[in-house]
């Protein structure tokens, strides 16, 4: 018999009226627009997208904290608006760079006082906090004030509240923001070692982080622009691109090229120039391998000397590119995006 879904979106939507600058009109900012997924029971699932796509808009109407403005959300089972007390019970919500604590407490006193909030019994509180602490290599911080704590230091103390009431269903808005590579891959660690722990239990991240959802995630839906523009396995969205050729090639070159000249160019999906260590970093999309030849002839023209040349196998952020028409952090410099 196959398990009830942990998390159900239909046609789900949110659209944000904005006060125009000393005016009294109103404009609308649409955050979500039908939206439709489906994460199974036991799924780790990730939200991929810039920021301003509309993940933590997303999260704030699952955990309900937001209700929609069109269609319907279920968590665990029940629906987030009519059921609201249900999907609480079941739940639990760490953000990335968020500051929570008191900092005149210290973290075990902290924590301890999250769990009171969600009636664990005292023992059992410091039992999970002192397992937890220790898995994230946090055990000799107990009796630090929070206010002492590093930013990666309490946010791990903020991951470890999100996990100590051991929730059916627990969302993790941007948990990596802010921290530096070493604390990023202890986070990662522990999410999928909890993860491993219990096939039952259900996590949903968000992440503007290729490698994160790339290196954790079962399945992962691109969003972008309030929209879910493909959802499945990270190694079948890369699949989609094997039929295309994706290079890169380094030139020797004092300026940019004139990007028109290769865009132009027939079968040529993308293309984006990066100076790097002394040379020009040239990434291509191709439809098929033989359109690179007409790429090498633009490069002699524009007096460009080859130095290296590499086929590669796609990532995310090419599916992501062929999707949206740029790199993520291009996207991210937009001004119009929508809101998260």
């Amino acid at each position: 018999m196959e398990q009830p879904l942990a998390i159900r979106t239909e046609h789900l939507g949110r659209v944000y009226k904005i006060r125009n600058n000393r005016k009294e009109a109103f404009r609308e900012l649409t955050a979500l627009q039908d939206v439709n997924l489906e994460v199974r029971r036991g799924e780790l699932f990730g939200l991929l997208g810039p920021n301003g796509a509309g993940k933590t808009t997303l999260i704030k109407i699952l955990t309900t904290l937001l209700a929609p403005t069109s269609g319907k959300a279920s968590v665990a089972g029940f629906d987030v608006l009519t059921q609201a007390e249900e999907v609480r019970k079941r739940i639990n919500m760490v953000s990335g760079g968020e500051t929570s604590g008191y900092g005149l407490l210290t973290v075990r006193e902290n924590l301890w006082m999250f769990a009171q909030f969600y009636g664990i019994e005292s023992k059992e509180a410091h039992r999970r906090i002192d397992t937890l602490m220790e898995i994230v290599g946090m055990k000799d911080r107990l009796n630090t004030k929070s206010s002492d704590l590093s930013t990666g230091l309490r946010q791990k103390m903020n991951i470890v509240r999100g996990f100590l009431t051991d929730p059916e269903v627990l969302f993790l808005d941007e948990p990596t923001l802010g921290l530096d590579v070493g604390a990023s891959r202890d986070v990662r660690a522990f999410i999928r070692r909890w993860m491993d722990e219990n096939p039952q239990r259900t996590l949903l991240l968000t992440t503007h982080y290729m490698v994160e959802a790339e290196e954790l995630c079962d399945r992962v839906a691109i969003i972008n622009q309030g929209r879910v523009l493909a959802c499945d396995t990270p190694d079948n969205l890369k699949r989609q691109l094997q039929k295309e050729a994706i290079f890169q090639v380094w030139v020797k070159c004092e300026h940019l090229l004139d990007e028109q000249a290769f865009t132009a160019l027939a079968g040529l999906r993308h293309f984006h120039q990066t100076f790097e260590n002394g040379s020009l970093r040239l990434e291509l999309i191709l439809d098929e391998e033989s359109v690179l030849t007409s790429v090498l002839n633009r490069l002699v023209e524009s007096q460009a000397r080859i130095l290296r040349l590499e086929k590669r196998q796609p990532t995310l952020e090419d599916v992501f590119v062929q999707l949206v028409g740029q790199r993520l952090e291009e996207v991210e410099g937009e001004p119009d995006a929508s809101a998260d």
